[in-house]
């Protein structure tokens, strides 16, 4: 084991602050990595103030980990000391199950192993993540990030890139599709960019006036008030795939009536409370409404390849890791464009 410095919650009321955690030595099959960057999800926040009520703490959040490989373990060959590599959601499955062998890790029948607030299969506690200087991963879970982007602004691909990434791939949205992407924010901005770089016709609906040149900028074709019912009832039975990244309440059936014969609406935003779906919504046009979450290893390492190819990368807002609380606040009134990251450069020496 060695030591290494994260910032934590100790209690639900708490606010993060640096702590000595151990990190174990790298095995045969493991990478060390330096962390250099780490993204800031949504889902941080609700697990260290444990609004899902299962957080154990000491919780150190952090699953959009980007840094640089320090050690291999002997048997380890897809990676070497000074590669630039990624971490994302999972570091382990049982790797037995039919979708574990199919690469859909995510949703292993067992439970894959969260990179954070996660039990070890091995027996070796609860799993730390990338709020730290350092993370030790099985290889199986590793990513390697193309040198030519960002590595700052790859760090949110391992999350919300690949939360949007996954059901557009597996929806097969393309040239000669209308598309609609709902809300502007961590993950519907990624959802404009694939959509577009995919070829789709894409429309964004937003609540807020002041986010549709931001919308235009990202890719979309047109930008639609969702607040506006005139604009609303214009676009009804034009779209074939509609990705709805809104984590709030908010009225599904208006998107669902959306959709054309055999339309597809996918949720990817988690909203607190169920979404009542009026079953005429589904009924009339034989529509179908589905979910998504995150994507398989091999799924994630395509996104990455694929961004590296388009120059693809997360608009993000850089925070120093004691800005964190900050930022968590500011996270709550949708005041970021459009994910924060934090430098690890900025992580105390000691706890």
């Amino acid at each position: 084991m060695f030591s290494c410095v994260g910032y934590a919650a100790t209690a639900a009321d708490a606010r993060l602050a640096p702590m000595t955690l151990e990190r174990r030595d790298t095995g045969p099959e493991d990478v060390c990595i330096e962390i250099l960057y780490c993204g800031v999800c949504h889902s941080d926040l609700h697990q260290a103030r444990n609004e899902w009520h299962n957080t154990i703490f000491p919780c150190v959040p952090g699953h959009e980990i980007v840094g640089r490989v320090k050690e291999v373990g002997t048997t380890v060959t897809r990676f070497r000391a000074g590669d630039l590599v990624g971490v994302g959601c999972m570091v382990d499955s049982c790797r037995e199950c039919a979708s574990c062998r199919t690469g859909l890790e995510q949703y292993c029948e067992q439970g894959f192993v969260a990179t954070y607030n996660g039990e070890d299969r091995q027996g070796r506690g609860i799993t730390y993540g990338g709020y730290s200087r350092a993370v030790v991963v099985d290889q199986a879970f590793v990513l390697k990030v193309p040198e030519t982007l960002d590595p700052a602004a790859v760090a949110p691909l391992l999350c919300a890139g690949i939360t949007t990434y996954s059901p557009l791939r597996n929806w097969k949205v393309g040239p000669g599709q209308r598309v609609g992407i709902v809300g502007l924010g961590g993950l519907g901005h990624m959802g404009v960019k694939f959509a577009r770089a995919f070829g789709a016709q894409v429309v964004l609906f937003t609540t807020s006036a002041s986010k549709v040149a931001d919308g235009l900028r990202l890719g979309a074709h047109e930008v639609v008030l969702s607040k506006d019912p005139a604009a609303m009832a214009k676009e009804r039975g034009r779209f074939d795939f509609i990705l709805d990244a809104v984590a709030a309440d908010h009225d599904i059936n208006a998107y669902l009536d959306l959709l054309r014969r055999d339309g597809t609406l996918v949720q990817v935003g988690a909203p607190e409370n169920p979404l009542p779906v009026s079953v005429f919504s589904l009924l009339m046009k034989r529509r179908n409404f589905s979910g998504s979450l995150i994507g398989g290893i091999p799924e994630t390492q395509e996104m990455l390849d694929f961004c590296g190819e388009h120059g693809i990368t997360a608009d993000i807002e850089m925070i120093r890791m004691d800005e964190i609380e900050t930022a968590y606040a500011r996270m709550l009134r949708s005041d970021v464009k459009y994910r924060f990251v934090i430098d690890m450069a900025t992580m105390p020496a000691a706890a």
